[in-house]
């Protein structure tokens, strides 16, 4: 049972949660009180995300796309606008669509699809980080999919090469200089590994831009999420790749995907 919240406790919360530079402190705290099983739950969950802890990792999940995703210490958060690339990614899934998540993380994209397609697809997901796998496995429980550790394609069973419909790739893209000008919450609890895209943020794009036509059936689709001012260069990257590519802009959520098509 969640703590019972009284008013004074309410406001003690987001009062510590708002010095700590919280900028959506009521929110913040909502969620603690109702993650909290006693008071000194509480005390230690305001206490972590004072710190800096993301709050995902405090409580141990995150929102995405209508779907509650099991997130643990380590593990990058799936961000909201990434609810672009899942959609996206979901219109072209067909029923019985073989889907492809590299870089998977939580899981988080692969889940979103499988929930918003609305019929069977056939979903394999990769992620180098075992603790990312681990919560990936948790999250795809249920949905027949297969999740394995390793180093994007190679990471996958070779019956897949030339068959995937779908392929989504959200892949490292901050630029490593970059990385030190990030949130105290993304740079010191979530895996490296996950946030750098070497000097110009397409490194990891590029090795799987250069991958995916031997991987993508014909007419499949490469989906992938790159900052606004990378667009072009991640374009040109898919398109040297062999891929027709176009870049596709939400607003809203302030999100750019890039989809590369197979010819």
């Amino acid at each position: 049972m969640p703590v019972f919240p009284s008013t004074a406790l309410r406001s003690s919360v987001v009062a510590r949660l708002r010095a700590a530079g919280c900028v959506f402190a009521e929110d913040e705290a909502r969620i603690l009180l109702t993650a909290a099983a006693t008071p000194s739950g509480l005390a230690a969950m305001v206490r972590a995300r004072a710190e800096g802890r993301p709050l995902e990792h405090v409580v141990g999940w995150a929102e995405f796309a209508g779907l509650r995703i099991a997130v643990d210490p380590g593990v990058f958060v799936p961000r909201r606008r990434s609810e672009f690339l899942a959609a996206a990614a979901a219109r072209l899934a067909r029923p019985g669509a073989l889907v492809v998540d590299l870089c998977c993380g939580s899981g988080a994209l692969g889940a979103a699809v499988v929930a918003a397609a609305g019929h069977p697809v056939e979903l394999y997901a990769a992620d180098l980080d075992p603790a990312a796998v681990h919560c990936a496995r948790r999250n795809l429980a249920g949905t027949g999919a297969r999740v394995f550790e390793g180093d994007l394609f190679s990471a996958l069973p070779d019956a897949l090469r030339g068959r995937v419909d779908v392929l989504i790739a959200n892949v490292p893209y901050v630029p490593t200089g970059d990385i030190e000008l990030l949130p105290t919450e993304a740079r010191v609890h979530e895996a490296r590994p996950a946030l750098d895209g070497g000097t110009d943020g397409l490194d990891v794009l590029r090795r799987v831009a250069a991958g995916a036509p031997g991987w993508l059936a014909a007419g499949g689709s490469l989906l992938f999420e790159t900052s606004d001012r990378q667009a072009a260069g991640a374009l040109a990257v898919a398109r040297a790749a062999g891929l027709a590519a176009v870049a596709r802009r939400d607003d809203e959520l302030d999100a750019t995907v890039v989809v590369a098509t197979r010819p």
